[in-house]
C-alpha cells in the first residue's frame, strides 16, 4: 500500500513539472510574440512622420529610405553643377558667384578647367562682349552598379550675343562621390575627375 502511494506522488509529481514545463513554454512563446509584435509596431510608428501645419493641425507624412532617392539627388546634383558652372553674364560679379557655389560641388578638376579658362581670358571676354550665355540640359544618365558613379551628361549651350544666338553641343562625364551634406552641398556629393569630351558649334542664328 505505502509502495502504491509512493508511485502516485511520483507520477503527480511528473504530471506536474510536465505542466510547469508546458507552462514555461507557452509563456516564452506568448512574450516573444509579444515583443516581436511591439518592434514591428515601433518600427511601422517610426517610418510616419507628423508635419504641424502653421501651428494648427498635425499632418500625417511618410518617411522614406534615403536609398531610394540618391538616383534622383545624383541627376539633380549634376544638374545643379552644369547650370552654376556654365551659365555666365555679362557681370564679373554674378559670374565669380555661380563658379563659387558651383565648386562647392566638385573636386580639383572643375576648378583646373576653370582656372584654365580665366587664364585664356575667357570671361573677360564675355564680360567685354556683352555676351549671355545659358544652359539646357538634355539628359544625365547615371551608372548606380558601381562606385565612384559615373554620370555623363548631355547639354546644349545658347551663347547670346548682340547680333547672333549660338547652339553648342556640350557632353560631359565625371564621377559622383558620396560626401557630407551641407547648405552648399545639399545632395551629399562631389563630382570628381570632371571632363569636357565635347563642345563644338551647332548652329548660328544671325539676330
Amino acid at each position: 500500500m505505502e509502495f502504491k502511494s509512493l508511485t502516485n506522488i511520483e507520477t503527480s509529481f511528473r504530471q506536474i513539472r510536465l505542466f510547469a514545463l508546458v507552462f514555461i513554454c507557452l509563456c516564452a512563446l506568448v512574450t516573444g510574440f509579444a515583443v516581436w509584435n511591439s518592434y514591428s509596431f515601433a518600427e511601422k510608428q517610426r517610418q510616419k512622420i507628423y508635419v504641424l501645419d502653421n501651428g494648427k493641425s498635425l499632418m500625417l507624412a511618410l518617411s522614406q529610405d534615403m536609398a531610394q532617392n540618391r538616383p534622383v539627388e545624383a541627376k539633380s546634383h549634376v544638374r545643379r553643377f552644369h547650370e552654376l558652372f556654365f551659365t555666365l553674364s555679362p557681370d564679373k560679379g554674378a559670374i565669380e558667384s555661380n563658379i563659387r557655389r558651383s565648386l562647392f560641388l566638385a573636386d580639383k578638376t572643375a576648378f583646373n578647367y576653370y582656372k584654365d579658362l580665366a587664364e585664356k581670358g575667357y570671361y573677360n571676354r564675355v564680360i567685354s562682349g556683352n555676351v549671355t550665355q545659358t544652359v539646357e540640359i538634355d539628359s544625365v544618365k547615371c551608372d548606380f552598379d558601381q562606385y565612384p558613379y559615373k554620370v555623363n551628361t548631355y547639354a546644349r549651350q545658347l551663347i547670346v550675343r548682340e547680333s547672333s544666338l549660338t547652339v553648342r553641343s556640350l557632353v560631359t562625364s565625371c564621377r559622383l562621390l558620396n560626401a557630407t551634406r551641407s547648405d552648399n552641398n545639399p545632395h551629399g556629393f562631389i563630382i570628381e575627375a570632371f571632363t569636357i569630351t565635347e563642345n563644338k558649334d551647332l548652329q548660328t542664328i544671325k539676330r
